[in-house]
C-alpha cells in the first residue's frame, strides 16, 4: 500500500507489507558479534578510579602522614599498623563505592531507552542495548531512535536531530533516508532497518557518551558541602592551634605534629560525602526492586515531601484491561453503508448490557456498531480499548459478513487536541466507494455527524447514564467516500452516527488501600482523566478519593479560569475530568503556586511539559513514550498507583536514614575531637593518637553508611504530614541535638578519664578512655536509629548489618585491649574486667539524657 501525508499507517499494517524481521537466534548471533548497542559510559568509575579518588581523600593523606611520621620516629610497628589500617579502610571504601557503582549501573541499564522491533513475526519491546544490525524497528511519535537505521516506510515522519546537528528545527524524513541513533521522532511513524549500533553509530563516532542517570549535585549535597567546608576550616584552625600549643608548652614538636594530625582526623567529616552518595544510590536501587526507577537521584529528596499526587486514571488507578460492558445503538437508515447489511428490527435507542458468561447472542441491531468500532481500530491492536473491540467482534460476529480481514486500509486521521476522534478509510473492493469508520469521545462523534439539538441531547443523556456506572464511553460513526482526493479534515466526510460503547476498566484491587495510606500521610490524591466526569466520579468513589461537593473540575471549566482562579479552585479539587494533556501543565503550575510539592504522572508526548514542571515527574514504564520517560525523574515499571505510594514510603525512609546518619556522624566526632584536644590543653597525658582515631574510623565508616542505609522504615513513617522542603535536612534543631549528643558523650569520656587517672596507671587510664569512647560510639548508633522510639525498643528492630558491625567492633576492641603486642601499639596497659564493665555502663549512660528527651517529647506529642 502507499503511505499518505495526511494520515497514519498502522504499525501492524506496515509490517505486514515488509520482509520479516530477524529471528531471535539471528538477533542473538548479531549481539555476540557486534556487542551491545551502548556507548562508552563516561560516568562509570572503575576500580582504579575509585582507588585513586579514595587515596586523595584528606583522611587517607593524614593517615599516611602519621604512618610516615612514626617511621621517622623509629616506631616501625606503629607505622606499619597505621599503613595496615589504611588498607583496611581502603577496602571498606572500595566495597561501599563498588556496591554503589553497581547499583547505579543497574539503574542506567533499566532506564535506558526501549525499542519496538519486529522479530519472529511479532512486535517485541526490548531494551535499547539489545538492538542489533538488521533489526526491523517500529517507530512512532515520541520514540527515541535507538540505533542508526534506514527508513523503509514512513508516514509523515519529522525528526529532531538537534542532538547531532545543533539545528533546532525538526527535519522531514522519507523512505530510504537515514535515521540516527539518539534523535527523536516528533511526528509520524514508520519502519526502519538498523544499519549501525553502539560505537559504530554516527553518535558513537562523534564520541558523545550519554548517561540517563546522573549524579548531579542535589540541593542536599550543596547544603552539606557548605557544612563540610566550615568543619574542614575548623579542623585546620584547631589543628594548627594544637600544634603550636603542644609544641610551645611541651617542646616536643614531633609529638605535637602527631597530636595535630589526630585532631584533624577527629574533626574531618569525610563520612558526610560517603553517606550522601551511598544511601541515595542504594535507595534508588531499592526503589527499582519495587518497580520504581529513579532517573535522577536528587528526586529521592523530594519524593518523601510530596503533598499532592496527580495521577492518571486509566492504567494507573485501573488495570487498563478493558471489556465492552454495554452497547447503545441507533436505528440505521434504510440503505446500509456496507454490503450485506440487512434491515434492522432494533428499537430506537436500545441499550444492551454485555456479559460474556451469560450473553450468547448479539441482536442484529448492534452488529453494525461492533463492526465499525473494529474498523476504526488498529488491525492488530496494542491498545487495551481496541483489543476489547476485537474481542467483542470475535466473540459475537465470527464467521459473519461484519468482519473484514480482506479490506485494505488506505488512509487514517488521528486524534487531535481540537477533535478527540480518529477515522480509518478502507477500500472494500476495487471500484467501490471507500468506507470510513470513526470512533472517539461522544461529543466529538456527535460534532462530526452534525446532529440536531434534540439528537445531541439524547445521546449526551445516554452517555452520561453509561458513564455513571464507571464506564468509559466512546461514540462510533460511519461514512462513504468516492475517489482518492482525501479531505484535509474529518468534518468534510458525511458521517452518520451509529451508537455508543461503554467499556469497563476495573479498579486495581490494591488502590483503595494505597489511597487511604496516602491520605494518612497527608498527601492529597488528584485523579486526572480524559473521561466523562460521571465516569471519573464513579471510579473515584470506588478508589476512596472522597471528591466532595466541589471536588470535580472539568476541562471546559478549566479553560475559562484565570491562573489565580485555577490556583484557588485546585485547593479543593480531587478529580479533573475531560482534561487535555496540555492542561496538565496549568494544573501543575497552579498547585506549585499554592506551595504544594507536586508529583505528576504521564505517558504521552504532550505530557512531557507537565512532567518536567512537576517537582517529581512520574512516567509510565509499560505504555509511556521515550519523551515522557526522559522528561520524568521517576519511571513506574508496572504503571501502578500503589507503587507510587510505596515509593513515597521508601523516599521518606531514605530521608529519615540520611538524617539519622548525619546526626550520628556529627555526634560521634565531638568526643573524638574533644579527647584529641582537651587533654593537651589541660596538661594531661595525650589520650588519643592517630592509631586510635584510625580504629574509630573502622567503626564510623560502615556504621554511617551500611548500618543506617539498612534501617527499616519507622512505624509512623506514613502517618506524618509531608516535610517542609524549605527546611534543611541537617540544620536548626537537628544540628543542635546532634551537637548536644556529642557533648554528652564527651562529658562522659572526660569524667571516665578523670576517674581512671585517680586509680589506674596512665596506660590503663588511656585504655579506659578508649573503651568508653568505643561504647559511647555504639550507644550513639542505637540512640540515633529512631527519631522517637527508645533505645530499648530499637534493639528489637531487625538490622543484620548493625549487629555485624557491633560484634566486629567489640571483638576488635577486646583484641586491642588484651592482646599484648596490640595493646603495646595502642599504648594500653591491662584494663581490669570490672573497669571494662564500667566502660560499657558509662557508654550507655552517655545517651540516657537523649532517651529521656525522646520519651518526654513522645508523651507531649500524644
Amino acid at each position: 500500500m502507499t503511505a499518505t501525508t495526511n494520515g497514519k499507517t498502522e504499525p501492524a499494517a506496515l509490517a505486514s507489507a515488509l520482509p520479516q524481521g530477524l529471528s531471535a537466534a539471528q538477533a542473538a548471533e548479531a549481539l555476540i558479534a557486534d556487542g551491545p548497542n551502548a556507548l562508552p559510559d563516561a560516568q562509570k568509575r572503575g576500580l582504579l578510579a575509585i582507588t585513586r579518588e579514595t587515596l586523595t581523600d584528606p583522611m587517607f593523606s593524614l593517615l599516611l602522614a602519621a604512618g610516615v611520621l612514626y617511621l621517622v620516629l623509629g616506631d616501625l610497628q606503629e607505622g606499619l599498623v597505621l599503613f595496615g589500617l589504611v588498607l583496611v579502610v581502603l577496602g571498606l571504601t572500595l566495597y561501599q563505592e563498588g556496591k554503589t557503582e553497581r547499583a547505579i549501573a543497574a539503574l542506567r541499564d533499566l532506564t535506558s531507552p526501549r525499542a519496538l522491533v519486529w522479530r519472529d513475526d511479532a512486535a517485541r519491546r526490548i531494551a535499547g542495548r539489545e538492538v542489533v544490525r538488521g533489526d526491523l524497528l517500529v517507530i512512532a511519535e515520541g520514540d527515541r531512535v535507538p540505533a542508526d537505521a534506514m527508513l523503509l516506510q514512513a508516514t509523515d515522519v519529522l525528526v529532531d536531530e538537534s542532538l547531532l546537528t545543533g539545528e533546532p528545527l525538526p527535519v522531514e524524513k522519507g523512505v530510504d533516508q537515514p535515521l540516527f541513533s539518539g534523535t527523536l521522532l516528533v511526528r509520524g511513524q514508520g519502519l526502519a532497518r538498523v544499519t549501525a549500533t553502539g560505537a559504530q553509530s554516527e553518535i558513537g563516532r562523534i564520541g558523545q557518551a550519554l548517561g540517563n542517570l546522573s549524579l548531579d549535585a542535589s540541593p542536599l549535597k550543596q547544603q552539606m558541602q557548605g557544612l563540610i567546608k566550615v568543619l574542614a576550616g575548623v579542623a585546620l584552625g584547631a589543628s594548627l592551634f594544637l600544634l603550636l600549643a603542644h609544641g610551645l608548652l611541651r617542646g616536643d614538636w614531633l609529638a605535637a605534629l602527631l597530636a595535630a594530625i589526630a585532631l584533624a582526623m577527629a574533626l574531618l567529616p569525610q563520612e558526610f560525602t560517603v553517606v550522601l552518595t551511598v544511601i541515595p544510590a542504594l535507595g534508588a536501587w531499592r526503589l527499582s526492586r519495587q518497580n520504581v526507577l529513579t532517573r535522577r537521584i536528587a528526586a529521592i529528596e523530594t519524593l518523601g515531601a510530596t503533598s499532592v499526587l496527580c495521577v492518571d486514571k486509566t492504567g494507573t488507578l485501573t488495570e487498563n484491561r478493558m471489556t465492552v460492558a454495554e452497547l447503545y445503538a441507533t436505528p440505521p437508515p434504510a440503505q446500509p453503508a456496507t454490503q450485506g447489511h440487512s434491515p434492522s428490527n432494533c428499537a430506537p435507542g436500545e441499550r444492551l448490557p454485555i456479559n460474556y458468561a451469560s450473553t450468547t447472542d448479539l441482536p442484529e441491531c448492534f452488529h453494525t456498531l461492533v463492526e465499525y468500532s473494529i474498523l476504526a481500530s488498529v488491525t492488530d491492536p496494542f491498545d487495551p480499548m481496541e483489543k476489547a473491540f476485537h474481542r467483542l467482534g470475535q466473540h459475537f460476529l465470527r464467521d459473519t459478513e461484519h468482519l473484514h480481514r480482506d479490506w485494505i486500509l488506505v488512509q487514517t486521521y488521528g486524534l487531535t487536541p481540537e477533535l478527540r476522534a480518529m477515522s480509518h478509510v478502507w477500500r472494500a473492493r476495487l471500484g467501490d466507494a471507500h468506507v470510513v469508520a470513526a470512533k472517539g469521545a461522544p461529543e466529538a462523534i456527535v460534532d462530526l455527524c452534525h446532529l440536531d439539538a434534540l439528537a445531541q441531547a439524547h445521546i449526551t443523556q445516554t452517555a452520561e447514564a453509561m458513564a455513571t456506572k464507571g464506564l468509559r464511553v466512546l461514540g462510533v460513526a460511519r461514512a462513504r467516500f468516492e475517489g482518492q482526493d482525501w479531505p484535509a479534515i474529518e468534518h468534510d466526510f458525511d458521517f452518520e452516527f451509529i451508537g455508543l460503547l461503554g467499556l469497563a476498566d476495573p479498579l486495581r484491587a490494591e488502590i483503595p488501600q494505597a489511597v487511604s495510606e496516602a491520605r494518612s500521610a497527608g498527601i492529597r490524591v488528584v485523579m486526572i482523566t480524559g473521561d466523562y466526569p460521571a465516569t471519573a466520579l464513579a471510579i473515584a468513589t470506588q478508589a476512596g478519593l472522597q471528591p466532595g461537593a466541589h471536588g470535580l473540575l472539568a476541562g471546559d471549566e478549566l479553560t475559562h479560569l484565570t491562573d489565580v482562579e485555577l490556583q484557588q479552585r485546585m485547593g479543593s479539587v480531587r478529580i479533573c475530568a475531560r482534561i487535555a494533556p496540555a492542561q496538565k501543565l496549568r494544573i501543575v503550575q497552579a498547585l506549585k503556586a499554592s506551595g504544594e510539592v507536586v508529583a505528576m504522572t504521564g505517558d504521552g508526548v504532550n505530557d512531557a511539559p507537565a512532567l518536567k514542571a512537576a517537582h517529581v515527574g512520574v512516567a509510565m514504564g509499560e505504555r509511556g513514550t521515550d519523551v515522557a520517560r526522559e522528561a520524568a525523574s521517576i519511571v513506574l515499571l508496572d504503571d501502578n498507583f500503589a507503587s507510587i505510594v510505596g515509593a513515597v514510603r521508601l523516599g521518606r525512609r531514605i530521608f529519615d536514614n540520611l538524617r539519622k546518619s548525619m546526626c550520628y556522624i556529627l555526634a560521634v566526632h565531638v568526643p573524638l575531637a574533644g579527647m584529641a584536644l582537651l587533654p593537651v590543653l589541660l596538661g594531661w597525658p595525650t589520650v588519643l593518637y592517630p592509631l586510635h582515631i584510625a580504629f574509630m574510623e573502622l567503626v564510623i565508616d560502615p556504621a554511617c553508611s551500611m548500618v543506617f542505609e539498612n534501617e527499616p522504615a519507622e512505624s509512623d513513617v506514613m502517618q506524618r504530614p509531608p516535610r517542609d522542603v524549605q527546611q534543611p535536612l541537617f540544620g536548626g534543631l537537628t544540628l543542635g541535638l546532634a551537637l548536644l549528643q556529642g557533648l554528652g558523650a564527651l562529658a562522659v569520656v572526660l569524667l571516665a578519664t578523670v576517674w581512671g587517672a585517680s586509680q589506674l596507671t596512665e596506660g590503663a587510664t588511656r585504655a579506659l578512655a578508649f573503651a568508653v569512647l568505643v561504647c559511647t560510639n555504639l550507644a550513639l548508633i542505637f540512640s540515633n536509629r529512631s527519631r522517637a522510639g527508645s533505645l530499648w525498643a530499637s534493639l528489637w528492630v531487625p538490622n543484620h548489618t548493625l549487629w555485624g558491625v557491633v560484634a566486629a567492633t567489640l571483638v576488635l576492641m577486646a583484641l586491642a585491649l588484651y592482646v599484648p603486642w596490640l595493646a603495646a601499639l595502642f599504648l594500653f596497659e591491662p584494663l581490669p574486667l570490672t573497669w571494662l564493665a564500667a566502660a560499657a555502663g558509662l557508654g550507655l549512660a552517655s545517651v540516657l539524657w537523649f532517651e529521656l528527651l525522646k520519651t518526654i517529647n513522645g508523651k507531649l506529642a500524644s
